[in-house]
């Protein structure tokens, strides 16, 4: 869905909706055309996300709960723009005073609602035309009141910028693991790059022998797809004042390979490429954003199935850092080709890298769906880290990496085995990651493996891929600053 935002000072006549927010402490005198008896009697409480349509004498009027007035901040006002984005979506165009009445600084909070109302609208399928629902995609312009100051424009059309980066890495993860196999997923994203101003390679099978992708050509085995390895610059205007590197698991599609997945929840695993989706969405938003960083991203892409020369519980792949794994679970596939990437991103010496991969079902058993698990090294790159998602309204823990759990993945054959004990998988995931990125390096690990899908709407998510990692990767480049040595 396209909706088109923009400011005024009043509300314009062609709005078929004006929405009020509402604190609570605001309810017994609400604006003009709501009438506080009337709002009691319905039930409106003002709690955040609640909204209530009424009827005017020559259109809708809306109230939308804000919650108590010092709880407001931005998280508040995507939630409460995205559910009255849900209440009003069969009408063509809605103006809203929700950053106004917030309390908060009017550039924030007019990015916040429009993040909340664009994303919550979102769709991805491939219904015809018989069975979609007629009139619910009707909202085409939101018009938000109170101020036109340039600051206020500035905010709404970056965030523009950034929903579309988000909604293009919901698409990419929403897409049928059989459609995005990894040549069509490595040209999607050229092209993508070359329309956004980015510079793009990208090695075929033959070129990733050459490159000495180990861990990817292991993964790959069992696929009829071959695979491809895809690097993205972003160079700003001037001279960068540092270099961040961007690393994204690309696996279009993960069967477990021969340590095959229990078909419950196998059709959920075109999600597996969530990490390498957020990372192109981010970046397709650079030119615009124009931060002063240079940007490099690096995408493994491949399946993960179970052909006839697929790789075997006890086969031994060699990295392209000459180090060697010993392969006892298939299924923990993302790590052996996020350990060719960082690799390669290391050669290239950056300031610090960010890798962001749906790694491990025992983080989502750790933190749950929502939130995703941080590790890596550098304590002042981790808090920038940190800073990026609040600032986003991603939500990220910080886990640890204890040197001991590193006895649990010994090998007696290789250097390491690609799975530790029973316990601790994420923190073990981790560990074996932080061997492919070279010392001195700052580094970060997002698993993301909870938050990158949404089993329903829920605020501005919407089922399926949720385009997690987007936000906090802009924010990150954005604000990113050479981390000094711990």
């Amino acid at each position: 869905m396209d909706i088109t935002f923009s400011t005024a000072r009043r509300a314009p006549v062609s709005a078929a909706v004006v929405a009020h927010g509402l604190t609570a402490e605001a309810l017994g005198s609400p604006p003009d055309g709501l009438n506080a008896g009337v709002l009691g009697r319905l039930g409106f409480t003002a709690e955040v996300g609640q909204v209530q349509v009424l009827p005017s004498s020559d259109r809708l009027v809306a109230a939308v709960g804000l919650g108590p007035a010092d709880a407001v901040d931005p998280g508040v006002l995507r939630r409460a723009g995205a559910a009255l984005a849900r209440a009003v979506r069969r009408q063509r165009a809605v103006a809203t005073d929700l950053a106004a009445t917030s309390g908060l600084a009017a550039p924030e909070a007019s990015r916040a609602v429009v993040e909340g109302m664009a994303l919550a609208l979102y769709r991805f399928g491939y219904k015809s035309a018989a069975t979609k629902t007629k009139g619910d995609d009707a909202l085409s312009r939101v018009v938000l009141v109170g101020s036109t100051a340039v600051g206020v424009r500035s905010a709404v059309e970056e965030a523009s910028v950034i929903v579309s980066g988000v909604v293009l890495a919901r698409d990419l993860v929403n897409e049928p693991g059989g459609t995005l196999t990894p040549p069509v997923f490595a040209r999607r994203v050229t092209r993508i790059a070359r329309n956004k101003g980015l510079t793009v390679k990208v090695m075929d099978e033959a070129a990733i022998k050459r490159a000495g992708l180990g861990g990817l050509l292991g993964v790959n085995r069992g696929s009829t797809h071959p695979p491809r390895f895809v690097e993205l610059t972003y160079r700003p205007s001037g001279r960068a004042t540092a270099t961040l590197a961007l690393v994204g698991k690309g696996v279009t599609f993960d069967a477990g390979g021969l340590s095959i997945k229990p078909w419950q929840g196998m059709a959920d695993m075109k999600t597996d490429m969530g990490g390498a989706a957020a990372v192109i969405g981010a970046m397709s938003t650079l030119a615009a954003v124009a931060p002063k960083v240079r940007v490099r991203g690096y995408l493994p892409m491949t399946d993960n199935m179970l052909g006839g020369d697929a790789t075997r519980p006890g086969d031994v792949l060699t990295i392209r850092n000459g180090k060697t794994i010993e392969v006892l679970n298939t299924d923990a596939e993302g790590r052996l080709i996020l350990a060719d990437a960082l690799s390669l991103a290391s050669e290239a010496k950056p300031d610090a890298i960010v890798d962001l991969a749906t790694l491990t079902g025992a983080c989502m058993v750790a933190l749950g769906p929502d939130i995703a698990g941080l590790m890596g090294r550098n304590d002042g790159f981790l808090v920038q880290v940190e800073e990026a998602a609040k600032r986003a309204g991603e939500r990220v823990w910080r886990l640890p990496l204890p040197d001991d759990y590193r006895e649990s993945f010994r090998s007696p054959v290789a250097d390491m085995k690609n799975i530790g004990g029973t316990y601790g998988g994420a923190l073990t995931a981790g560990l074996i990651l932080g061997e492919f990125v070279a010392e001195g390096i700052p580094w970060a690990h997002l698993d993301i493996a909870g938050p990158a899908r949404a089993e329903s709407d829920s605020g501005e998510l919407t089922e399926g891929g949720t385009g997690f990692g987007v936000r906090t990767l802009v924010e990150l480049v954005r604000a990113f600053e050479k981390p000094t040595a711990d």
